[in-house]
């Protein structure tokens, strides 16, 4: 079996995997405004992704894989940076914190309470922050 086998398995048994991530588009600020109000009743996260880049693309795969959170534990949102770098840019101002691609922001009660970037995202237990 050669290195493509090994990601064509991968991408075979998560795009099998029952249920997946319950992505919700983020697309405009008033989107962004909804999403801290609700960070108050539950955590929300926001997953920013290049779709132009091979790294965004396996963090965003492998988060997809090892998703195991019931519906009432967070929200999920997707961010698309080509189509919205504005929201994007917002997201980094509002939250004080610098814009990265891929980036994962945890947010509860209005505040960002993990981010990572790239590679550190598939080390972050999401459950931690529940």
């Amino acid at each position: 079996m050669g290195l493509f086998d090994l990601f064509k398995k991968h991408q075979t048994s998560s795009e099998s995997k029952q249920g997946g991530v319950p992505w919700n588009s983020l697309s405009s600020e008033e989107d962004l405004d909804r999403l801290i109000d609700r960070s108050s009743r539950k955590p929300q996260c926001i997953f920013k992704n290049s779709t132009s880049c091979g790294i965004s693309s396996m963090v965003l795969r492998s988060l997809e894989a090892q998703y195991d959170l019931k519906p009432e534990q967070a929200d999920f949102y997707l961010l698309h940076i080509q189509h919205n770098r504005p929201l994007s840019n917002q997201i980094a101002q509002r939250f004080n914190i610098r814009h990265e691609s891929p980036q994962l922001l945890i947010i509860k009660n209005g505040q960002v309470v993990r981010n990572a970037s790239h590679g550190a995202i598939t080390e972050v237990s999401i459950a931690q922050y529940l």
